[in-house]
């Protein structure tokens, strides 16, 4: 086994409908006496904003609305900034995964010294995010990013580069995940969220370290999420599927600390070369060339894993090849109305030779299971146009 096995699972988690109640409890419980409050001007037109201000029940507070749909190191400083003269003493992060990786950003901002870029987990920033970090409270309202239960961040900073910060410290000290938040999502963004998460699931589960706790959570994970997609994305109001879509999005999350792979080594580079791209849906375009590269890997074979991530899905035993895979997720993403490649988001080749040099330079390009060349992500660039 090359790969060391370490894994760490410690955080509060509040998984069900009306969990939102334990908000003001749970601030006491981390010594927050007044938050500043982490979200975007989506989350307050939804009226979601009010539902959490409602639940701090006579708490005092700050509120930032102006995170942008993909964060950035400049809402990160105003934000920072905001916390600093309101004299906030933790955060509450109420969002999807750009409101809750902002807050984190200024989680390190707030109570560490100098630019962001120097806590990048490529920049080597890992172990200089302290202890020291303002704690943060998440209230996810997409079930996606899993963001609520993991130890990164992915920020742009200023030099327009995706990068990804990473620490122990920076798991929220709770997760309140209540679907009753996700009830008014809309149909596409809970499609493009929802592949968000089994993309995790799917891809954490093939990457080569040996965690066999993450691994059953992640098929697990993907066992909910692929059977119920669809009823969520058609009925937004159906209670039962909204609770198993939250969960595969925090099993996922909770998954992934064995870390990712090419997808979002490629989703990272290109989102930050194109912000107005969505994460999820450039996560759930990638998953099939990613699996068909994948397939061959030592550890996926070793392990049968595209025959259990085949049967988690229900795909008939007869056939569990990486194609079978990769056409039962572009036949979801199409039922779904997600977009069928890169070229109908506007993706142009012209641009593949410095999507390659970001996604070479990513966090997640090293734990992928198979190792890949320039040519390589080329070929799955041009498989997933």
């Amino acid at each position: 086994m090359h790969a060391m096995s370490s894994f760490f699972y410690l955080t509060q988690i509040h998984l069900e409908f009306g969990a939102l109640k334990q908000l003001a409890r749970e601030c006491r419980q981390h010594g927050i006496h007044k938050p500043l409050i982490v979200t975007d001007e989506g989350i307050k037109a939804a009226g979601l904003l009010q539902q959490a201000l409602a639940a701090l029940s006579g708490m005092d507070y700050a509120v930032f609305d102006a995170t942008p749909s993909n964060p950035t190191e400049a809402a990160v400083r105003a934000a920072t900034a905001m916390c600093q003269i309101e004299h906030c003493d933790g955060l509450i992060a109420v969002g999807g995964g750009s409101s809750m990786d902002c807050a984190k950003g200024v989680a390190i901002m707030a109570t560490h010294p100098g630019p962001l870029t120097h806590y990048a987990t490529i920049e080597g920033g890992s172990s200089r995010i302290t202890n020291q970090v303002l704690p943060v409270i998440a209230l996810p309202t997409t079930a996606g990013t899993g963001s609520e239960v993991a130890r990164g961040a992915i920020i742009i900073v200023d030099d327009g580069r995706k990068l990804g910060f990473h620490a122990w410290h920076l798991v929220p000290k709770v997760a309140i995940c209540d679907p009753g938040l996700t009830l008014g999502l809309p149909p596409l963004m809970t499609a493009a969220t929802g592949m968000d998460a089994i993309a995790h699931c799917m891809e954490t589960f093939m990457s080569s370290a040996f965690n066999p706790p993450a691994d059953g959570m992640a098929l697990d994970g993907l066992r909910r999420g692929w059977a119920h997609i669809e009823t969520a994305t058609r009925n937004g109001h159906d209670h039962h599927a909204r609770l198993q879509m939250m969960s595969t999005s925090l099993q996922g999350a909770l998954a992934f600390q064995k870390g990712l792979g090419c997808v979002h080594s490629l989703s990272h580079s290109l989102g930050g070369l194109d912000p107005r791209l969505h994460h999820g849906t450039l996560n759930a375009v990638f998953l099939p060339a990613v699996i068909a590269f994948n397939a061959s890997a030592p550890a996926m074979q070793a392990e049968d894993r595209l025959a259990r991530m085949a049967n988690a899905m229900g795909l008939p035993a007869s056939d569990h090849s990486a194609k079978a895979l990769g056409d039962a997720i572009r036949a979801m993403n199409q039922g779904l109305g997600l977009p069928t490649g890169l070229a109908a988001m506007g993706v142009v080749e012209a641009q593949f030779a410095d999507i390659i040099q970001g996604a070479l330079a990513d966090h997640s390009h090293k734990t992928n299971p198979r190792q890949a060349t320039a040519q390589d992500y080329r070929e799955m660039l041009l498989a997933s146009m």
